[in-house]
């Protein structure tokens, strides 16, 4: 069997690990890296932009990232971590836009309105409360806020329209929000990697074992999906960046690190319209509350998207049970994972999540007319002609041990590495792709702890992201400074037009 020797390889050619490759490329021209996906083609699992959100995640309209606590404040911690992490990804896309490594951004990214909304006297109490925590902080100064009708026909037409005038409602925006289909970055990513002349790409190739070797290395299998013939990769570092099928290949490595924890694997579909005399009436991205009980991927909102080239007005998602990890995958998937170092918890998150449970069964057996009717509660005069059923992509939830009651079930992300740093792996979901530079400069900082403490990566770090090794939080010139530039570079200035937009020329020498 042959062996072919690397000093990187990234398992899953998604956004985190066409992020993670780039960050490397660039720091070290020198490095060897190969990227292996299992399916024909680039960003097909959850970076495609049908399955994720396309918000480039910044917490202006998630609601779900400003919980309401026991002793009435909202909590806005989360926001404001999510909103300083979206501003390093957009540093690191607008450095790579001018050094003509990206094409023009609008081939990936558009601005558009984030607006959250909601109605009824206790939501309205609570977008109040959530907007006044907010719009004291720098990262948050331009968010506006109205329970004025008047005003909110402007702002979302096609939500306030035929809607009851005596109705409490409230709404917030945020200008220079984005959407990002994420499907076409990586896709341009892994595009921009391949002119590197010691970077490799094989597609159609799945990940058969992983072995640490006594040097320390790895010795990864992959099998030719087309021959079935096997070659051995010997790796200095290892990335499993492969969403949903992150975890069994971490389970794979047998790291200590990798011992109880296990997943919880949700699915969604979409309501999509592209019925043009719709579309056109909607150009913002309207975030509501989730119903009680309810995951934050199914959060309500009503998305105008441009994905491929095409514009789109999405709802939902309608979250659904499944045993699958990836759209793609098995429905052995959940079961292949249990072991005995993760059982308990397994068995304790199955315990205290029926209402969960019992939540994801309901909204899968729900029909097209029901799923109309929730739509309805933002588009009054949505048809059911106009609105078809799409999937949208696999999230596997994490599960870890709790000394508290055995298991716990987690919504975010989070970053598992070997002790000695030749391996690296990101289980969870939201806010995922959004937050993928910083991230995988995490990745890079506990990998590469000594490269990355030497001038020379310091310096390159400092020129992709000048915020590095700085608070975007509590520093509030620099984020002054750095979101001027990346709004005109990535063209977000925000003035009627395309999605609600027209761009300002962009800066910068980009094909």
């Amino acid at each position: 069997m042959s062996i072919k020797k690397v000093d990187v390889l990234l398992v899953g050619a998604g956004v985190m690990s066409a992020t993670l490759g780039k960050l490397l490329a660039q720091l070290d021209p020198s490095l060897k890296i190969t990227m292996v996906e299992r399916l024909s083609r680039v960003a097909t699992e959850s970076s495609h932009g049908l399955n994720n959100a396309g918000t480039g995640h910044a917490g202006y309209c998630e609601l779900n990232y400003t919980p309401l606590l026991a002793d009435g404040t909202v909590a806005i911690n989360r926001a404001l971590g999510i909103n300083a992490a979206y501003e390093v990804s957009l540093q690191f896309w607008s450095y790579l836009v001018e050094q003509g490594m990206l094409p023009a951004p609008d081939k990936f990214i558009n601005p558009i309105f984030h607006q959250s909304f909601v109605w009824g006297e206790t939501d309205v109490a609570f977008l109040r409360k959530r907007y006044e925590a907010l719009r004291t902080h720098h990262l948050f100064e331009e968010m506006e806020y109205s329970e004025d009708h008047a005003v909110l026909r402007e702002w979302m037409p096609l939500v306030m329209e035929h809607r009851d005038p005596a109705q409490p409602v409230a709404a917030t925006q945020v200008r220079h929000g984005t959407d990002v289909d994420f499907g076409m970055l990586t896709r341009k990513l892994v595009k921009a990697l391949t002119r590197h002349s010691s970077f490799d790409l094989k597609l159609s190739h799945t990940v058969t074992r992983l072995k640490q070797q006594q040097d320390g290395r790895w010795h990864v299998r992959i099998k030719d999906n087309h021959t079935g013939h096997s070659k051995t990769i010997d790796a200095g570092f290892v990335f499993l960046g492969a969403g949903g099928g992150a975890l069994p290949l971490l389970q794979k490595s047998g790291i200590p690190e990798s011992q109880g924890y296990g997943g919880f694997p949700v699915s969604g579909q979409w309501l999509i319209c592209k019925n043009p005399d719709v579309v056109k009436r909607h150009t913002s991205k309207v975030y509501g509350k989730a119903p009680m009980g309810a995951p934050p991927m199914s959060v309500p909102h009503l998305d105008s998207r441009i994905i491929d080239g095409e514009p789109a007005l999405l709802f939902g998602p309608f979250a659904s049970i499944t045993t699958k990890f990836l759209k793609k995958g098995s429905v052995l998937d959940l079961f292949s994972s249990l072991k005995s170092n993760n059982l308990k918890p397994m068995l304790a998150v199955a315990r205290d999540n029926m209402e969960l449970t019992r939540y994801l069964i309901t909204e899968a057996f729900k029909s097209h007319k029901e799923r109309v009717a929730s739509l309805q509660e933002f588009y009054a005069d949505a048809q059911e002609d106009d609105w078809e059923l799409a999937s949208a992509g696999q999230r596997v939830q994490i599960i870890k041990g709790c000394d508290t009651k055995g298991g716990r079930l987690e919504f975010g992300t989070e970053i598992v590495t070997s002790r000695d740093g030749t391996l690296a792996s990101l289980l969870g979901a939201s806010p995922g792709a959004s937050t993928s530079v910083q991230a995988m400069i995490e990745v890079i900082e506990r990998c590469f702890a000594s490269r990355v403490a030497g001038l020379d990566w310091q310096l390159k770090l400092k020129q992709m992201i000048p915020s590095y090794g700085e608070s975007l939080d509590e520093n509030e010139a620099l984020l002054h400074t750095v979101r001027e530039r990346t709004l005109a570079t990535l063209g977000l200035e925000h003035r009627e037009g395309k999605l609600g937009s027209v761009r300002k020329p962009r800066q910068g020498n980009t094909p």
